[in-house]
């Protein structure tokens, strides 16, 4: 019977999601940032000081402080619900009923499993049944979910249930293909596996519409 640290190691190490939503407390937003922010500054002291660093120099003395700012303001941004993008939506009134895609948008994550980054593409589409929405609101939705402690399967889905709420429909879809660093820089530490996942909601679900989708985003549109 393995232990319970092992059990922990062991779905880290296979980053296994256990939650399709975010792992947060009921008391997470009870602080303000700058609480948190002065809070996860003397943690970061504490670590360095532990590794044996010298903090009295001029190049560590402002880390702490860096690490926490960006800690709370950036790479975990997307944990404060205050941050969500606003999503408004439009009548479709050019009655475009055909497949929308938004392609290569770009995904900086952290692995909450070794908080190190997750860094790749996500390529999302929707079918109108009524609604279109502003084509940078996807990108917003994408890194919105993106900057927070994260497993890449369950950014997926939450990008497609963002979208199919605001879009009031099922057929949206999400696939996502990335780097971990916590696969590349240790561990196996291989450099030139990816990560893909995806979720298919409503009609894409059906075969050909899920491969006209993958046509799409294998189309070469750089210029």
């Amino acid at each position: 019977m393995i232990s319970e640290d092992q059990l922990h190691d062991d779905i880290g190490n296979n980053h296994i999601a256990t939650n399709e939503s975010t792992p947060l407390r009921s008391d997470a937003f009870e602080l303000t940032e700058e609480q948190k922010i002065e809070l996860i500054k003397k943690d970061v002291q504490n670590i360095l000081n532990t590794l044996g660093m010298d903090l009295s120099d001029d190049s560590l003395k402002g880390t702490p402080n860096r690490v926490a700012k960006m800690f709370v303001k950036e790479i975990f941004g997307g944990l404060n619900p205050q941050k969500k993008p606003s999503s408004s939506t439009f009548e479709n009134k050019y009655k475009y009923n055909e497949m929308l895609v938004e392609k290569n948008i770009t995904v900086y994550s952290t692995c909450e499993h070794h908080l190190l980054p997750i860094v790749g593409r996500a390529h999302v589409a929707y079918i109108s049944n009524g609604k279109v929405v502003g084509l940078s609101k996807m990108n917003r939705i994408v890194d919105y979910y993106a900057k927070r402690p994260q497993v890449q399967e369950r950014l997926t889905i939450q990008i497609v249930r963002e979208l199919q709420q605001v879009l009031n429909t099922e057929d949206v879809a999400c696939i996502i293909d990335a780097k971990h660093l916590c696969v590349n820089s240790r561990g196996i530490r291989d450099i030139e596996s990816s990560t893909v996942t995806a979720e298919f909601g409503g009609k894409f679900k059906d075969e050909g519409v899920r491969r006209e989708f993958l046509e799409y985003i294998k189309l070469d549109t750089q210029f």
